[in-house]
């Protein structure tokens, strides 16, 4: 089967949709698949082109996996206006490549939102090239470009909101990946939606038997116990309010918080609050330190705004899963993220600096919580977001299978 792959993040990016997106296509590459794949260079979350990658028009191979690179405008401080320019200048680069793979044939255009706006180039292709079209959302850009305040006017949502549920209903599939984002699929009249998850390699992040070795590079002493915010540092996440509750925490001793990746607020965030001896920043990690990474927790922290409740998904929810330790969301009741927590952790209400003291306390205090909550998380990864379980269901539906990733179900 040949597959058509469109979208603006892709490995080697360690976080967010690129990782998932070049995870997926390596798998169906290693399947035997013939994979294709137009993107950009890679760039985030530091925002900048990464080192040992040009900025321009190339070519990449390996295996099945063929990999078209093309270039765009990445701003060094990215706002409203300026994402927009940096999406747009993805979609025209792009667009030529994309029609020249119309002689391809492809059997299947996948696109994955964000940017929506390359979704027209996609549906032009697939019509071309007698493909199937498929779009992924992973996250909804345009409700979510309003609800943060990124875009304000009030004329502008409407005209984006039509033209988004347009584009979507000319596709032969539409997923996404969790079930309060697939009813939101269905409030935007897309009957043909289907649930595909993120999903996690549960052999490659597992609960370690001993100490994370990251504690002893930290100096941080086994007996400390770690509250640990890893992934992206930009504006959908709220991070604010972790650093509040590690400044009321300040005289806890036993409290260590440790805040790891990049992203578009981290700057701002370190001028904001400045340094604290009970807060360690680290920069975003190897793949291959991933499990020492989040093993190195003794609870995990999932911040996010409240206005961004199940618009997006946080990719890095699965690592947190698999690790076996507790997490402490901030959403609100009946959001995604809430139902998906409170099985395995705790959950606060968003923005509540207190209450998120008053949760890192509790599990602080209590080893044997901590232990349980953690095994349910382990569990809950296993039975629901094994990476092999998810990408096969995926797989057939692509085949044409009557199992499809809509089957699953937390």
């Amino acid at each position: 089967m040949k597959i058509l792959i469109h979208g603006i993040n892709f490995s080697p990016e360690l976080t967010g949709i690129g990782k998932y997106s070049g995870e997926m296509a390596a798998w169906l590459g290693a399947r035997g698949h013939e994979v294709r794949v137009v993107t950009a260079p890679p760039y985030y979350p530091q925002w900048r082109i990464a080192e040992g990658h040009a900025n321009r028009w190339g070519r990449e191979r390996c295996g099945n996996l063929r990999v078209y690179r093309c270039p765009l405008w990445v701003p060094a401080r990215p706002s409203g206006l300026k994402r927009l320019l940096h999406l747009a200048s993805f979609a025209v680069s792009s667009f030529p490549v994309m029609l020249g793979q119309c002689f391809w044939r492809p059997d299947w255009v996948m696109v994955v939102e964000p940017p929506l706006m390359c979704a027209p180039q996609a549906l032009l292709t697939a019509g071309l090239g007698g493909a199937r079209a498929w779009l992924h959302v992973q996250d909804f850009e345009v409700d979510a470009a309003f609800g943060l305040g990124v875009i304000r006017a009030g004329w502008l949502r409407k005209f984006a909101s039509g033209i988004e549920q347009w584009l979507m209903r000319r596709f032969d599939r539409v997923s996404t990946i969790s079930p309060r984002m697939l009813e939101k699929l269905h409030d935007k009249k897309v009957e043909h939606g289907v649930l595909f998850p993120n999903w996690v390699d549960t052999e490659a992040i597992f609960p370690l038997d001993v100490p994370s070795p990251l504690r002893a590079e930290l100096g941080i002493a086994d007996d400390r116990i770690v509250a640990l915010y890893s992934g992206n540092m930009g504006e959908k996440q709220g991070i604010e309010v972790v650093l509040d509750a590690a400044r009321d925490l300040a005289h806890r001793a036993d409290i260590q918080f440790v805040l790891c990746g990049e992203g578009a607020a981290k700057a701002r965030l370190r001028d904001r609050y400045g340094e604290s001896p009970n807060v360690i920043w680290l920069p975003l990690q190897p793949v291959e330190r991933l499990n020492d990474l989040l093993n190195m927790a003794d609870i995990h922290l999932l911040p996010q705004r409240a206005d961004a409740a199940d618009l997006v998904m946080p990719s890095r929810l699965t690592g947190m899963l698999a690790s076996g330790r507790p997490v402490v969301a901030t959403a609100y009741s009946g959001t995604q993220i809430a139902e998906t927590v409170r099985h395995c952790g705790i959950v606060t209400v968003p923005g509540d600096a207190n209450d998120l003291v008053q949760a890192v306390m509790k599990l602080a205090d209590d080893g044997a919580m901590r232990s349980a909550l953690g095994t349910r998380a382990r569990t809950w990864a296993i039975e629901n977001l094994e990476r092999n379980t998810v990408l096969e269901k995926f797989e057939a539906d692509l085949l044409g299978s009557t199992v499809n990733p809509g089957s699953i179900r937390p």
